[in-house]
């Protein structure tokens, strides 16, 4: 019986939030990252209680299982939905993500042999949580650039995940975002942590979300103005600055949405 529903098959993905350490000479490959939206049970709220039940999770299985090359847990910050807790995992490949829930199956049984012990902690776990969920599968785009998280600091950060509509009309080349990320984003001092993805199972074809990690939320305003005078630099005629973001807005509809969370350090890896 697979007893962690987080790590199934139709489980998601920013931080966002992670992605493979690769060796300098060679291509950084996309990777797939599950995202599983849950919501917590306000009847049930204990934060104390509920950090410590995931942690234990935390270290007796996910950080165990080396098929699972990254993950976070996400709580809602500034978002339509108070309730919202996301549940991020990072696989190499697709097929990964099946192998990586045998995996954890064993690990599960091995953590807690006796089967009594072992229900009454999934059954603890759950209780934080209604039975409400979303999943979405995401690859990566390392080819538009990314920039990895370099921190030792255990102190939450700042998630911003910002949903965007492909347009996917033909009309766009999306070489422009390559272009802005060398010239902008990985350029900026206040982004700490830069990871584009985009659909590849879920419910939105056209789904692309760039996952963004600032120190604070000063921060996060920061990189706005700073945004704006690299822009400037990197495009000092009014009219080229125009002509280039005309055209890099033709990959998109126009339409997206802002989310903004914090992640639980302790259980980032």
């Amino acid at each position: 019986m697979k007893l962690n529903k987080f790590l199934a098959l139709g489980m998601l993905i920013l931080t966002f939030l992670a992605s493979v350490n690769v060796n300098a000479q060679e291509e950084p490959k996309p990777v797939y990252i599950t995202v599983t939206t849950m919501h917590r049970n306000f009847d049930n709220a204990n934060r104390t209680d509920w950090l410590k039940t995931e942690q234990e999770y935390y270290d007796k299985v996910i950080s165990k299982n080396d098929l699972i090359i990254g993950s976070e847990i996400l709580t809602h910050y500034y978002t339509a939905n108070s309730s919202e807790i996301l549940h991020i995992s990072v696989y190499k490949t697709w097929g990964d993500i099946e192998k990586a829930n045998e995996i954890s199956t064993e690990l599960i049984k091995k953590a807690w042999p006796d089967e009594t012990a072992r229900k009454a902690f999934f059954d603890k776990q759950r209780s934080f949580y209604t039975t409400y969920h979303s999943d979405e599968i995401y690859t990566s785009l390392p080819t538009i650039g990314y920039k990895e998280l370099k921190t030792t600091s255990k102190e939450p950060m700042i998630v911003y995940l910002r949903k965007s509509q492909l347009s996917m009309n033909g009309q766009g080349q999306g070489k422009e975002m390559k272009e802005f990320n060398d010239k902008v984003t990985m350029k900026n001092p206040y982004i700490k942590a830069y990871y584009p993805h985009r659909h590849a199972w879920g419910s939105d074809s056209r789904e692309f979300v760039e996952a963004f990690l600032f120190d604070s939320m000063s921060d996060m305003e920061k990189s706005s103005d700073k945004d704006d005078e690299l822009e400037k630099a990197a495009w000092p005629k009014e009219a080229d600055r125009k002509a280039f973001f005309d055209e890099m807005k033709k990959s998109f509809t126009g339409i997206h949405g802002d989310y903004v969370y914090r992640n639980e350090p302790t259980m980032a890896k």
